[in-house]
């Protein structure tokens, strides 16, 4: 029999890929996964300009499956292997042996391990990065495997950012690196001593700008934790808001409303009813007082009545109805009080009833992500209730450890959402792992209270931003988005210390060590910090001497081979770094001094002399580059576009600030480097 035509077009793509990668210099990742995780780690190391030209990227995924957010396996450039298992067959055929690195970035944690251990017998010099929610088994990993490796918790990284959009405050967590902790804090919540480096400055006009040129206007910097912890802070200024509010009558207007279901309530007020009416009727008829009315009526309806053939037709017709009504009567009686303590047990096993509170938070989904922000939420001594559809989710047993109460039930139901008391909630956190459910709790929160400060998750970064533009829900995050950058660090072999969330961006904290032969070797400090993309903050100098900080750096100091540079960058101005700290690829001709993609370096000249800079002969003395110039340096442009002016020989370049870019271009976001011509032609 023929083989089939797609199987034999799926062999024919397959040996070109195998084709490509006999003698290709770049460098090969493994990404398993299927998640926007894998997505978003997957895209940058596409896109990513790395020294050697950027890199070859195999991508594993099942044979079926279903995303939430983008799909991986759409990507352009990669190359995608269907397999439901991670074992050594399927890593022979993504071609792992001899990669640079290996992510496994499914949300499973054993399954990880066995695939770690499986990649192990198939290379075990290859560089592993795993997903992994649980810290014990993160740790025994560590040991058990004999690649290098390192474990990460997405769900521990992104946290913090939901817990300050929920909080309304800068994020309170702070990190330690070499003898410094440091923070996120506002400018006018620190000492200006202590300030680090400008981090964002937030305008309503022009939204988030990151690492900007002007650091005294700065809304959010990076400062030195000097005193208390920063959650201290926070704890006191949201303690009087999260304090439990007793309201006694509300709860017991509550607790009858559980007491019984809406069917046996109705029959019950229908019988009542009939034996009050009857009750007065007798009442005229037989023209006693009314407590002696109430004494017939009772003992009529309960026990019965001898009866009477010399009464009138219509009391005898009275007191037949009420023997009726008691005999229904007493069956709803005893159905109220079994009802009555079926619910009572399902409501405190459910959470159901609870007490009123307010200033808490409202936390839907104990998954990864909903249990790290709990217990960060209860480390700041905030109240906190918990939604869950599991009866017994993930997060059950710290919930229960924390003393935090938690309600089964789905939160996009009303009930669900009055039971946790979230009309006087201070936020409500909705961080389950389905994109629809999230979007109908936050619909059905709303429509309770109007002003109420959600905070969504959301698989997707560019439908999160969509949803918080156009139904003003709230705050948005994706926790692949946050998390991306320092799962890619840690790929890459960048020294990634910690991720610090802005807003909907992610500024990771990296130390980079400088090569022999660098572009950087022997330059100065001033061509690090670049506005918007780079923040130098301290240096390492080579032999691992004491770390010079901030306040210590002086922007003439001489970069040498082997210092370690510690930055704030984003992902575009961390990739320039590092191509710019990497050593020099044999065989591979340098970037001509002067070109705006790299830092020049200056002409040795005699001493007294002003350095200079060559340049091809014909070129004017305009100091800078233009603006195409510019955007077609950064990385990840698809081409360099050739300066159209430069210094002429001899000519002394202007007097730059810490964070100009004359000397080379500025990175810029994705946007602008994707829109770039190509200017070979003109370069012909």
């Amino acid at each position: 029999m023929a083989e089939p035509w797609r199987d034999r077009a799926r062999r024919a793509v397959e040996w070109n890929w195998r084709l490509r990668s006999v003698g290709d210099p770049r460098p090969h990742y493994v990404v398993c996964g299927k998640d926007a995780l894998a997505y978003y780690v997957a895209r940058a190391m596409l896109e990513s300009d790395l020294p050697v030209g950027g890199a070859r990227v195999t991508v594993v995924v099942p044979e079926r499956y279903r995303s939430n957010g983008p799909d991986v396996a759409a990507l352009r450039g990669v190359r995608v292997v269907r397999s439901d298992r991670l074992d050594v067959a399927t890593f022979e055929a993504a071609g792992l042996a001899g990669a640079a690195g290996l992510a496994l970035l499914h949300q499973d944690d054993v399954g990880n391990l066995h695939a770690a251990l499986c990649a192990q017998a198939v290379d075990q010099r290859v560089r592993q990065v795993l997903r992994m929610f649980n810290g014990t088994l993160a740790d025994g990993v560590r040991k058990l495997l004999k690649a290098p490796v390192e474990v990460l918790s997405d769900a521990e990284m992104a946290a913090p950012a939901f817990v300050a959009a929920a909080l309304g405050e800068v994020d309170p967590s702070s990190f330690q690196h070499r003898d410094k902790t440091l923070r996120v804090a506002r400018r006018a919540d620190v000492r200006p001593q202590d300030v680090v480096c400008a981090l964002a400055h937030l305008t309503e006009a022009q939204g988030v700008e990151l690492l900007p040129a002007e650091q005294a206007g700065a809304d959010l910097v990076l400062a030195e934790a000097t005193g208390q912890p920063p959650g201290t802070e926070v704890a006191a200024r949201r303690l009087v808001r999260a304090r439990r509010r007793r309201r006694p009558v509300a709860v017991l207007v509550r607790a009858v409303r559980g007491f019984a279901t809406r069917k046996i309530g109705i029959a019950v007020m229908l019988v009542l009813a009939l034996i009050a009416v009857l009750g007065a009727l007798i009442s005229r008829a037989e023209n006693v007082s009314p407590l002696e009315a109430l004494y017939l009526t009772l003992v009529t309806t309960l026990s019965g009545a001898d009866p009477d053939t010399a009464k009138p037709a219509d009391a005898q017709i009275m007191q037949v109805v009420l023997n009726l009504a008691g005999l229904a009567l007493i069956p709803l009686i005893t159905a109220v009080v079994v009802d009555g303590i079926v619910n009572a047990r399902l409501a405190l096993h459910t959470g159901r009833l609870q007490p009123a509170r307010a200033g808490h938070v409202v936390v839907i989904g104990l998954g990864n992500v909903g249990t790290r922000v709990v217990a960060q939420l209860r480390e700041y001594d905030v109240e906190v209730v918990a939604i869950d559809k599991d009866p017994e989710p993930r997060g059950a047993a710290l919930a229960r450890q924390l003393e935090v109460p938690l309600i089964v039930g789905d939160a996009a139901l009303p009930e669900t959402l009055v039971a946790a008391s979230v009309t006087d909630c201070q936020a409500l956190v909705v961080a389950s792992t389905d994109d629809v459910a999230n979007l109908e709790a936050a619909l059905a929160a709303r429509d309770l209270r109007s002003d109420l400060r959600v905070v969504l998750r959301f698989f997707d970064g560019d439908f999160a931003e969509r949803v918080e533009e156009t139904f003003a829900l709230g705050v948005s995050r994706s926790v692949s988005y946050l998390a991306a950058p320092a799962f890619i660090g840690a790929l890459t072999e960048r020294a990634v210390i910690t991720t610090i969330p802005v807003d909907r961006h992610a500024l990771p904290v990296a130390e980079v060590p400088v090569a022999a032969g660098s572009e950087l070797d022997g330059r100065p400090l001033d061509v690090v910090n670049r506005d918007g993309q780079v923040r130098l903050i301290a240096r390492t100098p080579a032999g691992g001497g004491r770390t010079i900080w901030w306040k210590d750096l002086d922007p003439r100091q001489v970069i040498f081979a082997g210092d370690r540079l510690t930055v704030v960058a984003r992902r575009r101005g961390l990739d320039w770094l590092t191509r710019q700290c990497a050593p020099p690829v044999p065989g591979r001709t340098l970037t001509p001094p002067g070109h705006v993609d790299s830092v020049p370096r200056p002409v040795p000249a005699a001493p007294g002399a002003a350095r200079s800079l060559p340049v091809p002969a014909g070129h004017d003395s305009a100091a800078g580059p233009s603006d195409q110039e510019v955007a077609a340096s950064a990385p990840g442009a698809a081409h360099p576009v050739a300066p159209s002016r430069s210094p002429v020989v001899g000519a002394v370049p202007p007097a730059q600030s810490a964070g100009t870019g004359v000397w080379s271009g500025e990175p810029v976001d994705d946007a602008r480097t994707r829109d770039e011509p190509d200017s070979r032609a003109h370069r012909a």
